[in-house]
């Protein structure tokens, strides 16, 4: 049975990743939310057809019963993470991209994003071409946690050039400040390289995490670098209660729990 404040929404949707079809919630200070619409096209047309998830967030919208603004940008909720105080971090692999936004300027897309969600700077990072399913969300790279504070991904030991990228991505972040002139501090977890999928394009991101209301729901791989960040999580959330889901068949259609959810402000 669900709560009384669950409501099911039904729409004829293509695939299941809410966090990039659905809108990205607002919240103006006085507590009244809206949704931003980007333009949607299957992380650069990569699965045909997408009509009913480019129709999502306006049906999310009109649910909720909120106002939505509407981007002529083509981007992804999990192209961003944001710290509710004016900080947006991106990369340069995702929405600069041809298949997305061609004739748009890395200028033209900053101005967009901070008028789209509020945020006063854009942090860019590398991103990670290798990543070719979404071109390199943040989402797997680098999210806040708190402001002031970012979870990303260290390398791991064995030499690679997807770790290399990895190495870019805390290089770039390192030494950054936030909107309001904080220098962000940087914690790290590694991936769950030895989960047992070998399915090419299995999420094994722990940073893929989602925030709730009193919690944080944190994938799980069965593996013995669960166990590891658990208890990073519970040090960086110690009023949160941690909630461990295991995710083997979200994760073999690329994406982690973050992907798979898009949070509305209560």
């Amino acid at each position: 049975m669900l709560d009384d404040d669950i409501n099911i929404v039904q729409a004829d949707i293509d695939d299941s990743w809410a966090r990039d079809a659905g809108p990205c919630f607002l919240i103006n200070p006085n507590g009244k939310r809206a949704g931003t619409r980007f333009r949607f096209n299957a992380w650069g047309g990569k699965y045909h057809p997408h009509q009913g998830d480019a129709a999502f967030s306006g049906a999310v919208c009109e649910t909720a019963d909120v106002k939505s603004f509407t981007s002529n940008l083509v981007a992804e909720g999990g192209g961003v993470s944001v710290d509710g105080e004016g900080t947006i971090i991106t990369t340069e692999t995702c929405f600069p991209n041809i298949n997305r936004n061609p004739g748009w300027t890395k200028v033209a897309i900053e101005t967009e994003l901070k008028e789209m969600l509020g945020g006063d700077k854009v942090i860019w990072l590398p991103g990670n071409p290798l990543e070719d399913e979404t071109d390199g969300h943040v989402d797997g790279i680098a999210v806040f946690v708190a402001p002031g504070v970012v979870l990303m991904e260290s390398p791991g030991a064995e030499p690679s050039e997807w770790n290399d990228y990895i190495r870019k991505n805390l290089d770039a972040m390192e030494g950054q400040t936030d909107a309001r002139g904080r220098r962000i501090r940087i914690v790290t977890v590694p991936e769950a390289v030895e989960a047992p999928s070998q399915h090419p394009k299995f999420c094994r991101s722990y940073v893929n995490s989602y925030l709730v209301n009193g919690g944080v729901v944190m994938p799980v791989y069965g593996v013995a670098s669960d166990t590891v960040v658990r208890s990073i999580f519970r040090s960086l959330f110690p009023e949160r209660r941690v909630r461990e889901v295991r995710i083997d068949s979200i994760a073999i259609g690329g994406g982690g729990i973050h992907c798979i959810t898009q949070q509305e402000p209560a």
